[in-house]
């Protein structure tokens, strides 16, 4: 039925499902079957209606005739004037046929045998009782009337009938079902105009956020307006802001990130140019070897910016991740094995304390290793020589959330900056050694991600006192624990 809503030039096209042509549906078919139903039961009500007056007049000529029956019963004669015979089975329409049983069942007047005769044990002695009968293939309305006689036996009763076609009865009908049916026709094709109507404007306010949304500017994620909106579409224009506001933190952490990484890339890649100028002018051989050295170690440092800049974009972006079941001991020991090499050039004690059993997290493997990474990383750098530094995974039953430790030997962070580190490109004053300041925001930002807390704390371990050390702990939330095997 919502062929009216369908394009015909996109016949090549597979057809979209019009919810205009699909309400209309489900409101005109619900009509369209009833109305053929009500016309059964306008039928059934209209020859219930047209039986009745004619059941009464049926019904006085029944009484009649068993009154002049009974006056004649002591006598057993049984002589109806013909006048009052044809008075009684006058009807320009249908035929009438009267039949009249003796005490004994024997016939006295009328049709003989020609009606059948009702059972004796449903009588009700002095009711006219109604009944439909067919009569040598023709149907007939029949009322009969059971009388009692004063006298004594079984033989005491008398049945009068009379019966008539159905003629007055069928043309009565047909003239109530023409003033109902009729006017339906009219009535009908009106309904269906008024529900086209009604649904036209019950679904302007849809059409209306629909020009809103199309007449929005491209850089325009403020909130659409639910003053006055249907409730109906309330959850629509909920979930439409909330994704403009998820799109619109989207766009922030990416011009952020564009921004950071053109002002850490800018000093760098000049430095880099210069270098090369400087090696392209050079003709002492030591002069270009210490050039070669210094580009070196400026490529390396760029490289590492970027690769922290792309982690971080990484982590501030989720969604596109996805998490699963993880085994942090194993994510412990890889990185702590990678960084093996490092902590020996340093001739860094590195170690690694992890249960025996797995101890599983939801995470997403990149991430959670990246993170490892830069607190690992950080550890090393500021380490001095012959130091110690220690990566732990806890998951005792005495620590209320499963805790990953990096320990170190260095000259810890003073308490009133242990907040700052966390920001981008953040450096503690007074330190020598070289970095970008963006490890600490990606284990911020990644802990964030995974609903875990990071802390710093001094060493307890350490025993220098110069060097309180540092005690990076991730506490994973509690509810990890129902994740282990």
């Amino acid at each position: 039925m919502a062929w009216y809503k369908r394009n015909p030039l996109a016949s090549g096209q597979q057809q979209r499902r019009s919810l205009f042509g699909e309400i209309l549906d489900w409101m005109l078919a619900p009509l369209l079957i009833l109305w053929p139903m009500s016309i059964g039961v306008t039928y059934l009500v209209a020859k219930s209606i047209a039986n009745d007056p004619f059941d009464h007049i049926l019904d006085d000529k029944i009484t009649a005739l068993a009154q002049e029956v009974a006056a004649q019963a002591p006598s057993n004669q049984f002589a109806i004037p013909k006048e009052a015979l044809e008075i009684l089975l006058a009807d320009g329409t249908d035929q009438l046929r009267i039949q009249v049983l003796g005490k004994g069942g024997e016939f006295l007047l009328g049709d003989e045998r020609t009606l059948p005769i009702p059972q004796r044990e449903a009588r009700q002695i002095g009711v006219v009782n109604f009944r439909d009968i067919v009569v040598n293939g023709e149907d007939f309305r029949a009322g009969h009337l059971w009388i009692e006689l004063p006298t004594v036996g079984e033989n005491r009763f008398m049945l009068i009938q009379i019966a008539e076609t159905l003629g007055k009865r069928d043309g009565l009908a047909n003239e109530i079902i023409k003033g109902v049916i009729l006017p339906q026709f009219v009535i009908l094709p009106l309904a269906v105009l008024l529900v086209w109507f009604g649904l036209s404007r019950g679904i302007a306010p849809l059409n209306s956020l629909l020009d809103i949304i199309r007449t929005r500017k491209p850089d325009d994620l403020s909130a659409l307006q639910t003053k006055d909106t249907p409730e109906e579409l309330l959850p629509v224009i909920t979930a439409l802001n909330e994704q403009l506001e998820r799109l619109e933190q989207t766009i922030d952490t990416q011009k952020r990130f564009v921004a950071d990484a053109a002002h850490q890339l800018k000093t760098p890649l000049a430095g880099l140019r210069m270098q090369v100028e400087l090696l392209s002018d050079e003709t002492d051989e030591a002069a270009k070897l210490r050039s070669l050295r210094r580009l070196k170690v400026g490529t390396e440092r760029s490289t590492r910016l970027v690769n922290q800049l792309l982690a971080l974009a990484r982590t501030e972006a989720p969604s596109v991740l996805q998490f699963e079941k993880l085994d942090l001991t194993h994510i412990a020991r890889t990185v702590t094995r990678d960084f093996v090499p490092e902590a020996m050039n340093k001739r860094i004690d590195l170690g690694v304390e992890v249960p025996d059993h797995p101890v599983y997290v939801n995470g997403q493997t990149l991430m959670l290793t990246e993170m490892m990474k830069n607190l690992v990383e950080n550890a090393l750098r500021y380490t001095p020589e012959e130091g110690c530094v220690t990566v732990r995974v806890d998951d005792s039953p005495q620590r209320e959330a499963i805790v990953l430790e990096v320990e170190d030997d260095g000259p810890g962070i003073p308490e009133s900056e242990r907040n700052l580190v966390f920001d981008r490109f953040y450096r503690v004053l007074g330190t020598s050694e070289d970095g970008s300041g963006l490890g600490l925001a990606i284990v911020q930002e990644t802990a964030h991600q995974h609903d875990a807390n990071v802390t710093i704390h001094d060493n307890p371990k350490s025993s220098h006192p110069d060097r309180p050390g540092t005690l990076m702990r991730v506490s994973f939330q509690p509810r990890h624990r129902q994740m282990e095997d």
